[in-house]
């Protein structure tokens, strides 16, 4: 009974309901996730509360997320960057990004995210060519096989002392297969060898169960 996955999505639900209540801009973002590219991607409530703590834990005011979708996860973390903070969340498609701008409209932080449209990884070479100012926390939850690239990126982007959260890393449990053909798991399994390998970085990653299935996260420290 308690390892089904009706169980998680039960204990999921009773820890959402007990220490993290969603106001109606939260439950309409989430809802309207159905609107976009892929629906029922954005992280959980618990999830979204945990990336906003994080935030406040280290004193983030800049954060950049790849990966917007209808701006769940970007809500989170736009309140939890305060009103003299910034988020600055990469999209590929326009449809998503006039979701989540809605959202964000809705959400009374649109004054604080910019939403920038194209591929991430462009996008983020531009940041770098424009000098953008360090970033405080990076989340990465956009496509798995670009993760490698995503964390260069980061990289650039950061400064010791920085935290990068990399989601989805465990795709229920096929990471442990080094013949995957899947490019998901290939880009995660990649981006962890890369994690290990740097000494400017010192991570874990963590499995979970719950309403989004059997899954995990990375959590990496910039050091150097």
């Amino acid at each position: 009974m308690y390892e089904s996955e009706e169980a998680w999505r039960e204990v999921d639900a009773y820890f959402v309901d007990t220490l993290v209540p969603e106001d109606k801009a939260l439950v309409n973002a989430r809802e309207s996730g159905r609107r976009t590219t892929m629906p029922q991607a954005e992280v959980a409530p618990n999830q979204g509360k945990l990336l906003a703590m994080l935030c406040q834990m280290t004193g983030a005011t800049r954060v950049l997320e790849f990966g917007t979708l209808a701006g769940y996860s970007t809500v989170w973390l736009a309140r939890a960057v305060g009103d003299k903070g910034r988020v600055t969340s990469l999209e590929l498609e326009e449809q998503n990004a006039e979701v989540a701008r809605a959202n964000l409209e809705d959400a009374g932080v649109a004054d604080r995210v910019d939403v920038l449209v194209g591929p991430a990884g462009d996008s983020a070479r531009r940041l770098v060519k424009d000098g953008a100012e360090p970033y405080d926390f990076v989340f990465i939850d956009a496509d798995k096989p670009s993760n490698p690239e995503y964390l260069r990126a980061s990289l650039a982007l950061t400064r010791p002392g920085s935290v990068i959260v990399i989601d989805n890393v465990v795709r229920n449990g096929a990471v442990t297969d080094p013949d995957s053909d899947d490019a998901r798991v290939q880009g995660v399994r990649t981006v962890l060898a890369d994690i290990a390998a740097d000494p400017r970085l010192d991570a874990t990653a963590l499995q979970t169960v719950g309403s989004k299935g059997w899954d995990g996260f990375t959590v990496v420290r910039r050091t150097g």
